[in-house]
């Protein structure tokens, strides 16, 4: 039975909620100030129709928007959708009682993530490949997506060819692509076992599209060239599967935030420090200990250091930062500390940090909330922060970047 309602705000995953007698509905793709007819169940609705849009409502560029899980946002005009951002970052903060100075929101342009991953399914008619519906385990199979590099979009034939080559299970997996300066690098996880002419088949169609490498649940099954990606001055070999910064914007401009923040500091410590998107930048200028719990992007990182001339020394450290952060005495050898965790945030580590005499923290986070929390841990050991800066890396999801650049004053003897 379908139902009208009026959507009054956002909520923190994008949905349109409309307050109603019974408590909150959660209606995805509406608008605050909209009326619309939808179907409810519990406190979530499914949008049947709009009777009243919004002035600000858009046409998607997507025509998988609505059933695609991909995206939330595309049908909100870009002022409005990026100061709803902007201001996600700033009310998680003020949850904490932190109203720190607050720069414009870095935006991102479609078409510019290098990095994304595939929900694959093999089924009878051939293999579904795509994102999943929202909320749902549905994989919606796509023939476009606007956030995505060219060359991402331009491949999903051959993606999923080679996903067919590569699967032996009825049940879901995943494939990770990253665009790289020598071609698509594919990732396969959990697609099931592979024989040997299966190996050999997937090489040679590897080679016939020229992709830069296949692995399937990391072990590497071709790499006729080494997917490399531009860091700095250097030439990164991203492990298969990965993590890397999503838009190569973004992640220029978050580097440019962080260099500036630490300035002249001549050693630097940076933590969760993965492949090495902010160490061998800041190795151009100080000396670097990039510390990471996984040992392939460290290795990543170290071999592009060895053979980038010019940069200053550059040491690395494995170690679970969770479970055995650096300690006030390690961290108060360093002028400068950059950290960028995972979504859990980084609790343990700021306490340590809270208690040093680092003179500036530069903290990159993924997830506001935690962010918040972190940035209370640092303020109360008596750390200023200097800004905050959102950034637009996904596109058109609930997901928002932000840096936030901290100092403490020296100590007077």
């Amino acid at each position: 039975m379908s139902t009208q309602y009026r959507i009054n705000h956002l909520g923190a995953q994008g949905d349109g909620i409309a307050n109603t007698e019974r408590g909150p509905v959660y209606i995805p793709f509406t608008l605050p100030g909209e009326t619309v007819t939808a179907a409810v169940n519990k406190d979530r609705g499914d949008l049947i129709a709009i009777q009243e849009p919004a002035a600000n409502r858009v046409e998607p560029p997507c025509r998988h928007f609505g059933t695609c899980g991909g995206c939330q946002l595309q049908h909100m005009a870009t002022p409005d959708y990026l100061a709803w951002k902007r201001n996600k970052v700033m009310q998680a903060l003020k949850s904490q009682a932190l109203t720190p100075e607050f720069g414009d929101i870095i935006p991102c342009a479609p078409h510019s993530r290098r990095r994304v991953t595939f929900a694959l399914r093999k089924v009878e008619a051939g293999m579904l490949l795509g994102y999943n519906r929202h909320l749902s385990h549905e994989i919606i199979d796509i023939v476009e997506c606007p956030i995505s590099v060219p060359p991402i979009v331009e491949a999903l034939g051959s993606l999923r060819a080679v996903a067919r080559l590569s699967c032996s299970t009825n049940k879901p997996f995943r494939m990770t692509v990253t665009a790289t300066a020598a071609g698509l690098d594919v990732a396969l996880l959990e697609s099931g076992k592979l024989d040997d002419a299966a190996r050999k088949t997937i090489a040679d169609f590897a080679l016939a599209h020229s992709f830069a490498r296949v692995s399937v649940d990391g072990e590497i099954i071709v790499e006729p060239t080494k997917p490399q990606v531009s860091i700095g001055a250097s030439q990164v070999t991203v492990p298969p599967g990965g993590f890397l910064q999503a838009v190569a914007s973004a992640e220029e401009a978050m580097a440019g935030l962080v260099l500036d923040h630490v300035g002249k500091a001549k050693r630097v410590a940076d933590l969760f420090a993965g492949s090495g998107a902010f160490s061998l930048r800041l190795a151009a200028r100080a000396e670097v200990h990039a510390v990471e719990g996984d040992a392939a992007p460290l290795a990543a990182l170290d071999r592009a250091f060895r053979f980038t001339p010019g940069l200053k020394r550059v040491t690395t450290e494995k170690r679970d930062l969770f479970e055995r952060p650096l300690t006030t005495k390690e961290l108060d050898r360093f002028d400068a500390v950059v950290f960028d965790p995972p979504r859990a945030g980084a609790e343990f580590l700021c306490k340590q940090i809270a208690k040093s005499q680092v003179p500036k923290v530069a903290a990159v986070s993924c997830n506001p909330l935690t962010l918040a929390r972190d940035l209370a841990i640092l303020t109360a050991g008596g750390y200023r922060i200097v800004s905050v800066t959102p950034v637009d890396q996904f596109l058109w999801s609930s997901h928002v970047e932000a840096v936030a650049l901290l100092e403490k004053p020296k100590k007077r003897r």
